[in-house]
């Protein structure tokens, strides 16, 4: 079957792979359910320390949904609901809440649907000929608020709305600038540079990318932080990896990091 989510595990690293080559890996319903079944694959492996999403082949992350299947999946108010609520909005939340390290690795189209998946990673790197956006003005329906909100919560709606209202396809290089992306490679180096990115994170201690990431959300979400999770921010002191790293640092070697 050509339409799918493809999930690869090995040696710390998840692999999930967009697959509907035939419509530049557009999503449909059954792959954002594969896409939710894969990140919950992911949240039961202990052993993953760093996670990469790609499209399949070196034409496109993913070209948004599958419109058509709109008129089956989206053809009434409460079709549309269980779509965006559940379906689209699972499959976000779970990539969005990965307790380790996300990467989207972006070659050709990342539209739509593509770019709110992209958009829930934590790092995103592009090729150079990569281009983004959400033309769905042209289509005659708007982006779901609950997908909006994690565009907003990355780029603020300055950007949201440029790319909503003008419905204009941006370059990488303007993607860059605009915050869309982390970092712009040539083409032919876009998958290097991801498992490079996922090779320096897997090298770090695994606890220590799982509390950043906790500690962002955290602190995101505004407010002081109590007594007890000011010093929950120091639980590090008690793991074997911290005493590693200390170790490896005064003996000037490499740390080798378990995770305990």
């Amino acid at each position: 079957m050509s339409i799918r989510i493809d999930l690869e595990i090995g040696d710390g690293l998840a692999t999930v792979t967009l697959h509907n080559p035939a419509k530049l890996n557009a999503v449909n319903a059954a792959m954002w359910r594969g896409l939710s079944s894969a990140m919950a694959r992911i949240a039961g492996e202990d052993s993953v320390r760093c996670v990469i999403l790609r499209g399949a082949g070196d034409d496109a992350f993913a070209a948004g949904g599958d419109i058509e299947e709109f008129l089956r999946v989206r053809a009434t108010v409460d079709d549309a609901l269980h779509y965006h609520d559940e379906l689209v909005a699972g499959a976000l939340e779970a990539i969005r809440d990965c307790a380790v390290p996300t990467v989207a690795a972006i070659r050709g189209a990342c539209i739509g649907g593509g770019l709110e998946i992209a958009g829930c990673c934590d790092i995103r790197i592009g090729g150079e000929s990569s281009r983004f956006g959400a033309p769905i003005n042209r289509l005659g329906f708007s982006m779901y608020p609950g997908e909006m909100a994690g565009l907003l919560a990355l780029v603020g709606p300055a950007v949201v709305l440029e790319i909503l209202l003008e419905g204009r396809i941006l370059s990488a290089r303007e993607a860059l600038q605009k915050g869309l992306l982390s970092r712009v490679v040539d083409d032919e180096k876009v998958f290097e540079e991801a498992a490079a990115c996922a090779a320096r994170i897997c090298a770090g201690a695994p606890q220590v990318a799982r509390w950043h990431k906790q500690w962002v959300k955290r602190l995101m979400q505004g407010g002081a932080l109590s007594d007890a999770e000011k010093r929950e921010a120091f639980a590090f002191l008690a793991t074997e990896d911290y005493r590693e790293g200390l170790d490896a640092f005064l003996a000037k070697r490499p740390p080798v990091f378990r995770g305990r």
